[in-house]
């Protein structure tokens, strides 16, 4: 039951709770406004909709933590959500009672994150505070959650840069360490992921055919709030056997010869090496040039991860579309289905050497006794 006493100059809301406790709704400044909210106060009590005030008066800061406490998520996830949180949404609405949270608060919060990160970024932030907020309606704390219909321009994204074989060839010889440049090789002409390549391990490298097995339990490395672990690979799909070009099995061959590691490609003060510590090494000055030493860019935006893109595309760019096209088929052949599930690794491989010594054939000798190659890296 829901009635009106005044207070002062305004009108407040009484309301009796189940357990006998009364609490005030709200306050109004007109009396009629107050009677119009009891009697809607009877009405979403009798249809059990009516949300008790008093659970919408726990901070967001407060809130968080329970919220947590039943979420579910991988931990590269929470990794992920808890960054947002401590560092965006806390510092500006953690003491805000969940009640107290508007629109508008949302739209500022949005506003000021955008003039300093990337629009993805921006959107990525309001998410999880939409999740904690949709939680609190779920649990029957708010009646509404503010972050709803809230749009974050996202920006156009720009083109995958992808690097041609001489590219790749260029940002290898730019390598200060020759197991960084064997890294950007095999990523370029396998389109493994980083975590795949840093996490690699001896036992899953067969130089005799010349092939690497990405374990589905163990074969990825992971990084995690500043841990490194050993895990499974991003999707299920990359869970395969991939078939390395001959030179390439040559050089890892070389490489683990002179460096017999449990692990290929170790760091240099532990048994993993992190993406952050090759990048700055390794990859940004090689790609992106560097001005104060005079060196010009080969690829500016270019990341490790779009090695990945070089990979389905380079074969093309070469005018092979056959074997670009078998490539791809024994990149995704954990997923073909239907009309290719009989194909098997060993087919592809034979079709891959077919297609090549076919092309090799037809093409006019350079005058020193050769051809030109497939992979002129080799």
């Amino acid at each position: 039951m829901a009635w009106v006493e005044q207070r002062g100059i305004r009108y407040r809301v009484r309301v009796r709770m189940t357990d006998g406790t009364v609490t005030t709704d709200s306050t109004h400044d007109r009396r009629p406004d107050a009677v119009i909210r009891a009697k809607e106060i009877d009405v979403e009590v009798a249809r059990d909709t009516f949300i008790d005030p008093r659970g919408g008066r726990i901070p967001l800061a407060e809130w968080v933590p329970i919220w947590e406490s039943t979420h579910q998520a991988s931990p590269a996830t929470w990794a992920a959500y808890r960054s947002h949180l401590r560092l965006h949404i806390l510092p500006t609405l953690g003491p805000l009672p969940l009640v107290d949270i508007r629109r508008q608060h949302v739209k500022t919060l949005a506003v000021a994150l955008g003039k300093r990160l990337a629009p993805r970024s921006v959107a990525d932030v309001i998410m999880v505070l939409s999740m904690v907020l949709q939680e609190a309606v779920e649990d029957r704390r708010l009646p509404f959650n503010p972050c709803r219909g809230i749009r974050i321009p996202k920006g156009i994204r720009a083109e995958r840069p992808h690097a041609t074989a001489d590219q790749v060839a260029a940002i290898v010889a730019r390598q200060a360490r020759p197991s960084d440049g064997l890294m950007i090789l095999t990523a370029a002409y396998t389109g493994m992921r980083w975590g795949e390549i840093a996490g690699l391990h001896r036992d899953n490298l067969d130089l005799t055919p010349g092939s690497i097995y990405v374990h589905p339990d163990t074969g990825a490395l992971h990084e995690v709030e500043g841990k490194l672990y050993l895990g499974p690979p991003k999707t299920n799909d990359s869970v395969r056997h991939i078939r390395l070009p001959r030179f390439l099995t040559n050089l890892l061959a070389t490489h683990l010869a002179d460096h017999p590691h449990h692990t290929v490609f170790p760091g240099a003060r532990g048994y993993h090496q992190r993406r952050s510590n090759f990048n700055r090494r390794a990859w940004t000055p090689a790609v992106a040039g560097d001005p104060q030493r005079g060196i010009p860019p080969i690829l500016p935006g270019m990341h490790f991860h779009d090695l990945r893109h070089t990979h389905k595309t380079w074969l093309i760019e070469d005018g092979i579309p056959e074997i670009a096209q078998a490539r791809r088929l024994g990149h995704r052949l954990a997923g073909v289905r239907g009309i290719y599930s009989h194909v098997t690794e060993p087919m592809i491989a034979n079709l891959v050497d077919v297609l090549q010594r076919r092309w090799e054939s037809t093409q006019p000798d350079r005058g020193d006794g050769t051809v030109r190659r497939l992979r002129p890296v080799a």
